[in-house]
């Protein structure tokens, strides 16, 4: 099976360079975004879904809208690799390409390279019984049996996690693995760090004048607890503390651009350790579009590639 990713940070405009090459290649798009598979997070994730066309001209676009953001349990990791890969078999089946879209680097890394999850199926009984204890008491268990990772020791659901893997005679998940047979041809949609820096600043205003802040409102009114609001990060971390916490507008949106900008400064440094680790990306400007569609025939054609024109590590910009 041939897969194509399309990644980059975030503002670069991955999902339009995507949505071209799927109407080229006859193709079908995968979302592998953590915050676009919630119902009702579609301004803040930029889930762009005009993006994908309407009617008869609508690209296929598949892990969107799937899971309920009201849900107390998150979508994992887990979810994702097991969601991919019955969504790619199911395209690659239809005679049609799959096209992975999205710059959420962890479930990318894993679903190229094949992570071997730990632990078996949710175990619901084993979770009702320690998700009322307090995330004192979560990583003390968690403490008498493993050194705590840093930055987890409150995170109740990590904590309640781990002593369910634990405790699981199943010590690693039937969906995790690699995708049997699968050639992976790896894009990033690039653009030199400044004109992302200027690109995440006119997007975050947009999407205020877009209404982002009343589709917060409105998932709060839906049964989202602010809690649960500042799990799904950025957007809804710092947006839902004009409701919540009485911060004003402007401050939140100020600190909002900081930490947009340090996470796209992230995703990077992940692409560029994908790079240091032997998979090649082949970054292209998202307007070169007959460039990325030359690539992805030679691939899909099996001819043999040339090497990446450069890597994040040795690019100044």
């Amino acid at each position: 099976m041939k897969l194509i990713v399309i990644t980059g940070p975030t503002a670069s405009g991955k999902t339009a360079l995507a949505v071209k090459l799927a109407r080229k290649l006859n193709g079908e798009i995968i979302s592998a975004d953590s915050r676009q598979v919630y119902r009702g997070l579609d301004i803040g994730s930029g889930k762009d879904l005009s993006e994908y066309g309407t009617g008869a001209d609508r690209v296929p676009a598949h892990l969107l809208d799937i899971a309920d953001p009201a849900e107390k349990e998150q979508f994992s990791l887990a979810d994702f690799m097991r969601e991919a890969k019955i969504a790619a078999a199911d395209i690659s089946a239809r005679g049609k390409v799959p096209l992975i879209c999205g710059g959420t680097a962890l479930y990318l890394d894993a679903l190229i390279r094949g992570y071997e999850l730990p632990g078996g199926a949710a175990d619901r009984e084993f979770r009702n019984a320690v998700k009322s204890l307090s995330a004192e008491k979560l990583s003390k268990q968690r403490n008498d049996q493993e050194k705590l990772i840093l930055g987890e020791e409150n995170n109740p659901y990590r904590n309640a996690r781990k002593l369910e893997i634990q405790a699981s005679a199943q010590k690693t998940a039937e969906y995790g693995g690699p995708i049997p047979g699968a050639e992976f041809l790896i894009i990033g949609a690039f653009r030199p760090r400044a004109e992302v820096r200027d690109r995440i600043e006119k997007r975050l205003d947009e999407r205020l004048d877009q209404g982002m802040m009343d589709e917060i409102r409105s998932l709060h009114e839906s049964g989202v607890s602010w809690e649960r609001m500042e799990a799904f990060g950025l957007e809804y971390r710092e947006l839902s503390a004009v409701f919540s916490k009485g911060v004003s507008l402007q401050d939140a949106r100020n600190s909002l651009l900081i930490k947009i900008r340090q996470f796209a400064k992230r995703q990077d440094t992940w692409f560029r350790k994908m790079e240091r680790e032997g998979l090649p990306i082949y970054w292209i400007p998202p307007e070169e579009i007959q460039k990325a569609e030359n690539l992805c025939r030679k691939f899909l054609s099996g001819e043999e590639l040339p090497p990446p024109e450069f890597q994040l590590e040795r690019n100044p910009k």
